[in-house]
């Protein structure tokens, strides 16, 4: 059994799945960190490559999510 390769994709989805969130967390993450989507642009971020809808996941957007994450734990963490 290979693992697949460690894409933008793939982190986005072990994230998702580590953190336990929905697609609207998602969906508020970015836009929390200005960076706003649609739910169809998110979803295509988690098909298979080769499927017709598959979008790749480009570093900036990952960045982007990852920033929308540490604002969102950092306020969760000082209230």
């Amino acid at each position: 059994q290979t693992a697949e390769p460690l894409t933008n994709n793939s982190i986005l989805k072990k994230l998702r799945i580590a953190l336990i969130l929905q697609e609207s967390d998602m969906l508020s993450i970015l836009q929390q960190a200005g960076n706003p989507v649609s739910k169809s642009e998110l979803s295509a971020l988690f098909r298979k490559a080769g499927h017709k809808n598959y979008k790749e996941c480009g570093d900036q957007f990952l960045r982007n999510f990852l920033k929308g994450l540490a604002l969102r734990y950092r306020e969760a963490g000082s209230h």
